[in-house]
């Protein structure tokens, strides 16, 4: 079995054509204290990183529009304006109104160790930061923030070297980032998180434990520069990057797999930069084994490939850490940091009263949410399967695992006292999904993952959008065998990236506004296209969202609900045409009394589905398409004009579903239609199941008062060119009690 254990580090091995830069502390060039205008130079820095400033007692430093004309002539002020550009973006906010702003400076710990509660308050007091307090924000700021994932805290550190000067240790204060990445501080970083974190860190929850990666598994040996296959229980390093296009000059093919397997055989001059300095970084960190996507795949193999892809959740589940290549936007940028001048840190630091004072870089979350790699599709599931995280940017490295968060401009490592909390502790990427298991009764929650991953994933994007699936294979693997969905198998729990136990509810996805509304194609003609009714089908973003969406944009909640299952069986056609019932789970009716419950108008058909009747209808049955027996009506749709923060010219807008009963265009629910729908037209709508309510989704004067599950979800359906079968055309909801006075038909669906 694969790397399940921990191992013994392997000496490292140096290659003479990767030549491996020297790692020391940057030196620090002999300086004078910077000059203060009046207003800084009052302030006791020593007694006010000592002691604190409670938030109350702040000094007063000014406007902030003086503090920026000052900042060429005083060195605080010059941090200070150099902070607030930045976390502020002023840059890109040039007419923002900051006359009226000012600013206060108060100082407070910035960690708390894990210590019990008897110990002294002044041992738990470690490290102070200067924070500055602003009168107000613009709300344009206030969106800039959170859209960059920047800090919202405007803070200032001591530099560790100058700690003692105020009393401290190094704990929690600043440290200096050179160009070149810290190796010996990387190492100490790994040996901390295998040595210290235990289980948390080491075992993967989703993962049976009879679980091994194949036999044909390779990974690239940096010592004997040879691709090799995977030596049983071996220690190996996952690497992530951009590959940027394609890159038939490096990869591994059928044509050059031999020679890859002799020692020397893995041509250093046909690697791209990323590669290479990976590599380097491997040898450094004294690992031997390396998997590299392009290079541990046969590109031109077909069946490689797939069985590669079909256990990439072990691979990086597997790995004893990923190496994160967010620095560039392509396979032939450098790893930040590795070679000397491929990185400028940017560090802003100032001498000020003999103490050296820094900007915090970027949190970690910012530097890579700013990145490139971040927009990619097959980046996120190795981002969400990794146990231990290196990610290299062009502003630092930093570490993430399920137990802390480790960056090279902060002393965060643990020296004397372990952490609750620190500066870093909630500025990380996170996302794990190898922490804990969740516990049994809350097995049934795997939707609510599944959801926030199907809306996080569909905003990235992929070099050939064929991959939709493929790219996601590997978290709706873990997610099958960690929830045991479908005994744990991933080829019965999904179909297309839709799980079939839930299909019901996966079914009401809704694209996002500015989504194209384009069908994806597979790249393979023989490939079965994806059916409609899957997200997969669809370029672009989308969201699972609750059904307020439809009355205000900006406000979609956590995921839609249904209270009532309305299908009584679904069928899914399979490759070999055959008709295969699904064991689609189905939800009672919920409702605040009996009677409530018993004075549904709609009435759920029922009935068997016979197949063969299908085909000599339809001809043979495409494969993917989706067979269920339900009710279907037409109304008429005209687009909404009362939407909270709707987009006018978004690509997706909603619209009312009108009834001319009891009165001509009452509302009586609303839809999620492409933009180009003519309005006002008419829109065949089937039922899906039965949901909650929120105010505004009809005409409640017209039509009477909400009630639990008053709502049937429904989706708007057109024909196939040339074909009996229907495919999707948007979700939306109807008030039940308007049901019953359209012209209804009880129909077989084929939805392809």
């Amino acid at each position: 079995m694969f790397c399940l254990h921990r191992r013994r580090r392997k000496t490292r091995t140096e290659n003479p054509s990767l030549p491996i830069p020297s790692n020391h502390t940057p030196e620090i060039p002999p300086e004078n204290d910077a000059p203060l205008c009046s207003t800084c130079s009052s302030l006791n820095l020593h007694a006010i990183l000592h002691d604190g400033i409670k938030e109350e007692h702040a000094i007063p430093l000014g406007h902030l529009t003086d503090i920026l004309d000052k900042s060429n002539q005083c060195g605080l002020c010059n941090l200070v304006a150099i902070l607030i550009r930045r976390a502020w973006h002023l840059d890109k906010l040039p007419g923002i109104d900051i006359d009226d702003i000012t600013c206060a400076l108060h100082a407070r710990e910035c960690g708390y160790p894990r210590i019990p509660d008897y110990i002294s308050p002044v041992l738990r007091d470690i490290c102070h930061r200067l924070y500055i307090q602003t009168s107000d924000r613009p709300r344009d700021v206030t969106a800039a923030i959170a859209a960059a994932q920047s800090n919202f805290l405007l803070d200032i550190q001591l530099l560790g070297e100058d700690a003692s000067k105020v009393g401290r240790t190094e704990e929690l204060h600043g440290r200096r980032v050179g160009q070149n990445v810290d190796i010996t501080l990387l190492k100490r970083w790994i040996h901390i998180c295998e040595h210290e974190h235990g289980e948390l860190c080491e075992r993967v929850w989703w993962r049976d434990a009879g679980d091994v990666l194949p036999k044909s598994m390779r990974v690239v040996d940096v010592t004997r520069m040879a691709v090799v296959r995977a030596p049983p229980s071996c220690r190996f390093v996952a690497l992530s990057y951009l590959w940027g296009g394609t890159g038939e000059e490096y990869w591994t093919t059928r044509a050059n797999l031999k020679q890859r397997r002799a020692q020397g055989g893995l041509d250093l001059s046909v690697l791209p930069g990323t590669i290479l300095d990976t590599i380097q970084l491997v040898r450094q960190l004294g690992e031997r084994y390396l998997w590299i996507d392009a290079l541990c795949i046969v590109q031109d193999d077909p069946k490689d490939k797939a069985v590669q892809i079909g256990v990439m959740e072990l691979i990086y589940g597997s790995s004893a850490f990923t190496i994160f290549a967010a620095g560039g936007t392509s396979a032939h940028d450098p790893l930040p940091g590795i070679r000397p001048g491929t990185r400028d840190p940017k560090q802003q630091i100032a001498k000020i009263q003999g103490l050296h004072l820094a900007v915090p870089l970027v949190l970690p979350r910012e530097a890579i949410a700013s990145s490139v790699w971040d927009t990619r599709g097959w980046t996120y599931q190795e981002l969400m399967l990794s146990r231990r995280r290196i990610f290299l940017t062009p502003y630092h490295v930093h570490f993430e695992c399920g137990e802390d968060i480790w960056s090279e401009d902060v002393i965060t490592e643990r020296i004397n006292l372990p952490w609750d909390s620190h500066p870093l502790k909630y500025g990380g990427v996170g996302g794990f999904t190898s922490l804990r298991a969740p516990p049994q009764w809350m097995r049934p929650i795997y939707m609510v993952h599944y959801m926030s991953i199907v809306g996080k994933y569909t905003r990235r994007r992929l070099t050939m959008e064929s991959d939709i699936v493929n790219a996601v294979t590997a978290l709706i693997n873990a997610m099958t065998k960690g929830f045991k969905l479908a005994g744990g198998y991933p080829g019965q729990a999904f179909r297309f990236g839709m799980p079939l136990i839930d299909l019901e509810l996966a079914l009401v996805w809704q694209p996002t506004a500015n989504t194209s509304c384009v069908r994806r194609v597979p790249a393979d003609g023989n490939m079965t296209p994806w059916p409609s009714w899957s997200w997969a089908a669809w370029q672009g973003a989308v969201q699972y969202s609750e059904v307020s969406l439809l009355v205000d944009a900006l406000d979609g909640g956590v995921s839609p609900w249904i209270t009532q299952s309305l299908v009584e069986k679904w069928y899914i056609v399979d490759d070999n045409g055959r008709l295969i019932p699904q064991d689609v789970q189905r939800t009672g009716r919920m409702a605040r009394s009996v009677e409530e419950a018993n004075s549904s108008p709609y009435v759920i058909p029922k009935g068997d589905i016979d197949a063969q009747t299908l085909i000599t209808e339809n001809a043979p049955l495409r494969p993917g398409t989706l067979v269920f027996r339900t009710r279907s009506a037409r109304f008429n749709v005209t687009k909404a004009d009362d939407v909270v923060g709707a987009d006018p010219e978004a690509n997706y807008v909603t619209y009312f579903i009108l009834s001319d009963i009891p009165r001509p265009s009452t509302s009586v629910g609303r839809v999620i239609l492409p933009s180009s729908t003519h309005s006002p037209t008419s829109c065949e709508f089937i039922v899906l199941s039965r949901t909650d309510d929120v105010g505004g989704l009809y005409d409640e004067d017209a039509l009477g008062k909400r009630y639990l599950g008053c709502m049937l979800y429904v989706m708007a359906v057109q024909k196939m060119q040339d074909e009996r079968r229907m495919e999707r055309v948007g979700v939306g909801v109807i008030f039940e009690h308007a049901w019953p006075n359209a012209t209804l038909q009880q129909k077989v669906v084929l939805l392809g």
